[in-house]
């Protein structure tokens, strides 16, 4: 079992991308459970599972409680409260009119807590000393914590001192209540980090909840995603099925009305999280999958924001259908453990987000070939392959009779038929050479004309597709489209060129040479398609030759062939 230990654990949080106000609230929530963690399993499988309850409490400071932040106090009370929460420290809570509030700045930032609700954030600025989000207030709070509304904490370490009845205090109080390992450690430590995709830890960890008591009746998370066609991947896990259902929701979702009525909605704009009891005889219904849910049998609903490291917020909600709903004590302990979630889908996230950008810019089986360790120059492969280079006809005079907007568009309609094609037909693309594309049909058994075929199929139904646009594009007085593309068939190496810091993942060879001369004489023939003999050699039907023809740079001249109009 491979496990860091808390000093790296501590580091994780450290990215620069996240902001002091949510690096502390995680900060705070991690650093008990990862000592906690540190413990071995075997000490808390003898635990009692009574042991591990955990409370909130608000209790008078019964003191004089103050602040002072560059020799200034910020806040001077005899009304203070302490805030008590197992295994955190002791915040104070002072009221609003003890608090000069002339030094604070309130700012947009929000985080949000299941059992106090959602934080409103204050900058303090005294003297020539800044500090960003570190007063916080539950200006409308849940049930929980009704005592402290609108009462305001400050982030202890921040604070230049602290006096209890004018003695100064040098350690921030703990609560003295016994607390022990949290209920999910085990199950942290022996199984959440040993799985292999985001979608089986929704779904492990959905099992250790209601076997934990737990009583989860839906599970969702949403993961934003780095995608051109993507905004989010969302896991759900229904009790009823035990089984983790996966939404890919396109960019066009965040326009949609169900996302903006959606509880989701201002969670990702940074609004804290959202609480919502649907059990009892008036429940609130301010979004409208509360009602579906409520409708189906749901009877509480908590959804959280969860942090990346680089500040990310992604989501993570829980239904309930038991009566009452979820405890203090089920949420504080869930609540507890999601910095350490965090990470784990975090490194799912990443894996996938490589993997899709591999895919994007480089091909699927080029980017996992990267993926699988083909990445010091040099690294190669010698394959035979059917070579497709294609360009986009008379793109200078374009250039100069279309405007940037117009020519780009066309340029993308060019690639969307051409390179589209090409993948549909289990080709790989791997270039974009300006108006150009070079892509390669692997051949895995010489003596079979698939690869071939399959590049036929993807030239017939390139040519399809820019037909059918400049059919559409002719009625609106667009120019038509043309192009030529060449194949022909041959020896490359396949693999890294560049220089040690940029390479370039591609094939070279002299076989493309001869693919980019074929093509470059489709204008001169007056032929979209052409083909080499080697080519017309692994797949002779409904092919009709052109005679034989010298190309630029290619010693021999070469008999060339195009597609039968029966083809």
């Amino acid at each position: 079992m491979l496990t860091y230990g808390p000093t790296r654990q501590r580091e994780l949080l450290a990215a620069p991308g996240i902001s002091r106000a949510v690096h502390n609230c995680i900060k705070r929530r991690i650093d008990p459970i990862l000592s906690g963690m540190n413990k071995s399993v075997a000490e808390f499988a003898t635990k009692p599972r009574g042991d591990t309850a955990f409370r909130v409490a608000v209790k008078p400071a019964g003191k004089r409680v103050r602040a002072v932040f560059a020799g200034e106090t910020i806040a001077d009370s005899t009304d203070a409260v302490v805030w008590y929460e197992t295994r955190l420290p002791c915040v104070y809570y002072f009221p609003r009119k003890d608090v000069r509030m002339d030094f604070l700045q309130r700012t947009g930032h929000r985080t949000h807590c299941p059992f106090k609700g959602n934080a409103s954030y204050w900058t303090i600025e005294a003297g020539n000393q800044t500090a960003d989000n570190v007063v916080w207030s539950y200006e409308n709070p849940l049930e929980d914590a009704q005592d402290i509304v609108d009462y305001l904490a400050f982030d202890w370490d921040v604070m230049e001192a602290w006096y209890e009845d004018e003695k100064q205090v040098l350690e921030q109080p703990q609560d003295p209540a016994p607390s022990n390992l949290n209920i999910f450690s085990d199950w942290l430590l022996n199984e959440a980090w040993n799985t292999a995709s985001a979608r089986e830890l929704v779904a492990r960890l959905s099992n250790c909840l209601f076997s934990s008591g737990v009583p989860v009746w839906r599970l969702q998370l949403l993961i934003r995603t780095l995608h051109p066609q993507l905004f989010a991947t969302s896991y759900t896990w229904w009790r009823d099925t035990g089984e983790v259902d996966i939404f890919s929701a396109p960019h066009d979702i965040l326009e949609s009305r169900r996302l903006k009525e959606s509880p989701y909605a201002p969670i990702l704009e940074g609004a804290g999280g959202v609480r919502r009891s649907m059990d009892g005889p008036d429940p609130t219904f301010d979004f409208p999958i509360l009602q579906e849910l409520h409708a189906r049998g749901g009877t509480d609903y908590v959804a959280m924001p969860l942090f990346f490291s680089d500040g990310q917020i992604n989501i993570i909600s829980l239904v309930s259908d038991r009566s009452g709903g979820f405890s203090t004590n089920e949420l504080g302990q869930f609540y507890e453990i999601l910095p350490v979630l965090s990470r784990l889908f975090e490194v799912h996230a990443l894996r996938r987000t490589a993997i899709t950008l591999l895919d994007t810019y480089l091909g699927k089986h080029t980017g996992q070939r990267v993926l699988e360790g083909s990445i010091k120059r040099g690294d190669s492969e010698n394959i035979h392959a059917v070579i497709w280079f294609c360009d986009l006809r008379d793109s200078t005079a374009l250039t100069e009779s279309l405007d940037r907007e117009e020519y780009l568009a066309m340029l993308n309609q060019f690639f969307d038929c051409m390179a589209g094609a090409v993948l549909d037909h289990g080709g790989e693309v791997l270039k974009f050479i300006g108006d150009a594309i070079l892509a390669i049909f692997p051949i895995e058994d010489p003596d079979s004309p698939e690869a071939a075929e399959h590049a036929i199929d993807a030239a017939q139904d390139a040519q399809r597709r820019i037909a059918m646009i400049n059919q559409q594009g002719v009625k609106r007085g667009a120019k038509a489209i043309g192009f030529g593309v060449g194949m022909h068939i041959g020896d490359l190496m396949y693999g890294n060129i560049g220089t040690s810091g940029r390479l370039d993942f591609t094939v070279i060879g002299s076989a493309v040479n001869e693919a980019s001369r074929i093509e470059s004489m489709c204008k001169t023939l007056d032929q979209s398609i052409l083909l080499s003999a080697e080519f017309a050699r692994h797949f002779p039907t409904r092919l009709i030759s052109l005679g034989t023809h010298d190309l630029r740079g290619v010693s021999a001249p070469q008999e060339l062939f195009t597609l039968s109009s029966s083809g």
